[in-house]
């Protein structure tokens, strides 16, 4: 599968790092030489000057080949250019674009974009993922539906530390799916009891997020 990334900023740089370690064929594209010529110190021939909103750019990136084009920048209207570029004028299957302002989403979708992501859903999830202290991360949103999946450490000084699944009093419409505790997954029950340190996965509604992370990392 060939993947071709356009915006080289925290975003870019993440992404393109986690597909090359995974093994896909991936090709970055940044205006900005600078961040070329350090992204291409650390990934090799995989970086491209250019500015991905221009047709001859995406065409010497070879779109004409690619399964899925990624437009990451950030800017909302060159993401959109990028995607319908690379849709209707190189034929790409799959074009995914970020979406910075959350008010745009939906004039994406119309436009033809097949996938939108903003940075509170599946992108800063990639980013999390790199920090390793951090304590509450975005697995995956479930947009239609308002819901997302979330992991977060239980914390020292955390209101359910030592206590059985069935006495917290977790925000509406929030249920546990599994425990990670030393590297073991546990499936709960009523009577398990959830333990500083633990790792909560958990299935909430977005409105009740904050609550969430108060519960369970107390911040």
């Amino acid at each position: 599968m060939y993947l071709i990334v356009v915006g080289g900023g925290k975003v870019g740089y993440y992404l393109t790092k986690t597909l090359v370690n995974e093994g896909y064929e991936v090709l970055l594209i940044e205006k900005n030489q600078s961040k070329v010529d350090t992204y291409t110190e650390r990934f090799g021939a995989i970086v491209m000057n250019g500015d991905g909103a221009e047709a001859a750019t995406l065409a010497a990136a070879g779109a004409g080949r690619a399964d899925v084009v990624v437009a990451v920048t950030g800017d909302d209207e060159d993401n959109l250019v990028i995607c319908q570029m690379a849709k209707q004028r190189f034929h790409v299957k799959r074009t995914i674009a970020r979406v910075n302002n959350p008010k745009n989403e939906e004039l994406f979708r119309k436009l033809g974009i097949d996938v939108t992501v903003n940075h509170t859903n599946v992108i800063l999830s990639l980013i999390e993922q790199q920090i390793p202290d951090r304590h509450f991360v975005h697995l995956l949103a479930l947009k239609h539906a308002e819901l997302e999946v979330v992991e977060a450490s239980v914390s020292p000084d955390s209101p359910i530390a030592g206590q059985a699944v069935n006495d917290i009093r977790f925000p509406p419409e929030t249920n546990i799916i599994a425990l990670l505790r030393h590297g073991e997954l546990i499936i709960p029950s009523g009577q398990t009891r959830v333990e500083a340190g633990d790792d909560v996965i958990a299935v909430t509604r977005l409105r009740s997020e904050a609550a969430l992370r108060q519960l369970i990392v107390n911040e």
